[in-house]
């Protein structure tokens, strides 16, 4: 029952609900006291001979303003209840969607998509469950419980109620059991569940690779092997949750047995008439809701003690980008200076070190070097996306540190490695960081990333649909837009990682001279594998391993033997074999 310790916080924030919900409960419980009462008065009223009709007709107006009261007030406490639980339920997936967004990168590391929707979806509707029914259950299998033992006792015969609770121990006995073996059987389940969802996620949207390598029957049988074992551990709580109801059962017919036996004795000695022994059964009848919903609460709160432990420790870890009390708001607009002296992942593997490099405001970085030399990872670390590292990066003369995240990223227009577009429209995409943009200003971007006129090709122009993650895009016009999207915030610092590999030698040199032509005092950072796309560049940094190995303009570059000379002449090469071919 700890789970509702821990929703404590919610029932005070929902108070007002809960306590009318539980305050139309009452009403029920005491409601339902009604019926078998004045089923026993007629019973008794007919075998004395003494039953009228005006004393009949006084017996149904009683049942009928009962049963109308009982369906008012069970629709207000379900309105009450189960409405706080889906509040809940969405206060939680909130909770969770602001969490992954304030995770850092290492966090997506670490975790499964597929997991994390499994949180924001079962685990989520567990625990409604358990705000919603399992209170329902709770107060119900109390109240409507307490208060039918209590009128059987006082009103019929307590020797009788005494007699009838004799096999009530061994159900509290038996149920507390089942709800172990539910908690651990039903953890199971939920992390096959998860498991089985991060399958489905992988498998689908890596689904062009799965058909390229014809590993569809692997991919299948996999799925089936998972499916199965997800089946297998839910059958073994279902295996736990089918006990509940037929050990209630018999136990509530056990006493059923010993009320009858001893009652019917009761009353051929005059202890009780037969009216109150009709009473009496009836009221145990009314027991055996009480007593199935004090197992069916069992069952609601393992799964929900369950889902809220899963989801708490996922919310329990703590962003690892963290920003200081009194962080600069205002966005960074001047110069860029980097010294770090290392950095390592995980891994421990020394990731880069000794970079060192200064950019002044409005200035052009090339970065190049071979797959693994540490361009995306240095870039990130300007994107503020990993700390940990020894040294320092300054905007304006201010630590990384001292800016908010937002202030920072606000300032920062990045084109990734990875080009993600949304299942919308190339607009809306375009427009995604400046929803407020005009049809004009997302062109004119288009425009400047030399993609407008292949959209304006499209039926639907700017209004196309390009379908989850750009798939009905070639590579070069995901790329494209991408770096629209980047230009229509017109940033102060714009950086593209790689992100003109996937278009031919005279685009990309229209783009570059596009930026050149319209990003003047405004700093740009490019990544690549070819000279061709950083050559103009104010400052050119070739990495390897991790290090800065050499360092200073294209000319400057060319000049000195070594890696960029040899990249060079070796990119001359290719290219007069494909303009000869």
């Amino acid at each position: 029952m700890s789970i509702f310790k821990d929703l404590w916080w919610f029932f005070k924030l929902e108070k007002k609900a809960y306590i009318t919900g539980v305050f139309f409960l009452l009403v029920v419980a005491l409601l339902e006291l009604i019926p078998p009462k004045v089923v026993g008065y007629v019973v008794d009223e007919i075998r004395n001979g003494t039953i009228s009709g005006s004393k009949l007709w006084k017996a149904v107006i009683i049942l009928g303003l009962s049963g109308l009261i009982t369906y008012i007030a069970r629709y207000i406490w379900r309105i009450m209840m189960f409405g706080a639980s889906v509040r809940l339920a969405r206060k939680l997936r909130n909770e969770l969607f602001e969490h992954f967004t304030n995770m850092s990168s290492s966090f997506y590391q670490r975790k499964r998509v597929g997991d994390l929707m499994a949180h924001a979806t079962n685990d989520v509707q567990a625990v409604q469950q358990t705000a919603g029914s399992g209170v329902l259950t709770f107060v119900d299998s109390l109240v409507t419980g307490g208060f039918v033992l209590l009128t059987m006792a006082a009103a019929i015969s307590w020797k009788l109620t005494l007699i009838s609770l004799i096999p009530m121990p061994l159900m509290a006995l038996s149920t507390c059991y089942y709800g172990t073996l539910l908690h651990k059987r039903f953890h199971k389940a939920q992390e096959a569940f998860s498991s089985l969802n991060d399958k489905v996620q992988e498998s689908i949207s890596g689904i062009k690779v799965v058909k390229t390598f014809g590993e569809e029957k692997d991919e299948i049988k996999d799925f089936k092997a998972q499916s199965k074992d997800i089946v297998m551990k839910n059958i073994a709580v279902a295996k736990v949750d089918s006990l509940f109801n037929p050990t209630i059962s018999l136990i509530v017919g056990f006493s059923f047995f010993l009320a009858l036996t001893f009652g019917s004795k009761m009353v051929l000695q005059n202890e009780i008439t037969l009216g109150d022994l009709i009473s009496f059964t009836t009221y145990l009848g009314l027991l055996i809701w009480p007593m199935l919903a004090f197992g069916w609460l069992f069952n609601i709160v393992e799964r929900g003690r369950a889902s809220y432990d899963r989801v708490s420790s996922l919310l329990a870890e703590n962003p690892e980008i963290k920003e200081v009390e009194q962080a600069i708001t205002t966005p960074p607009k001047g110069d860029l200076e980097v010294a770090i002296q290392s950095f390592s992942y995980h891994t421990h593997q020394t990731a880069l070190k000794n970079i060192h490099f200064y950019l002044e405001k409005g200035q052009t970085l090339g970065i190049i070097g071979k797959t693994g030399a540490g361009k995306t990872t240095l870039l990130k670390l300007l994107l503020r996306e990993f700390e940990g590292y020894k040294g320092a990066i300054r905007f304006d003369e201010h630590l990384i540190q001292e800016y908010s995240l937002k202030a920072l990223r606000s300032s920062i227009g990045y084109v990734p490695q990875d080009h993600f577009l949304f299942s919308a429209t190339i607009a809306d995409n375009i427009s995604f960081a400046r929803p407020d943009a005009s049809y004009a200003e997302i062109q004119k971007a288009a425009e400047m990333a030399y993609v407008h006129q292949e959209i304006m090709e499209f039926p639907h122009q700017y209004e196309t649909m390009v379908g989850e993650k750009g798939v009905s895009l070639s590579g070069g016009q995901r790329q494209r837009i991408s770096i629209a999207r980047a230009i229509l915030l017109n940033p102060e610092f714009l950086i593209l990682d790689d992100a003109l590999s996937a278009v031919d030698a005279r685009t990309e040199e229209a783009i570059v001279q596009s930026l050149k032509n319209n990003r003047r005092g405004k700093t740009t950072i490019i990544t690549s594998h070819r000279l061709s796309a950083i050559q103009h560049a104010d400052l050119l940094l070739v990495l390897d391993e991790g290090e800065i190995i050499q360092s200073g303009t294209h000319e400057q570059l060319l000049e000195l033997e070594g890696w960029y000379q040899d990249m060079y002449i070796r990119q001359q090469l290719e290219n007069q074999v494909e303009l000869g071919g």
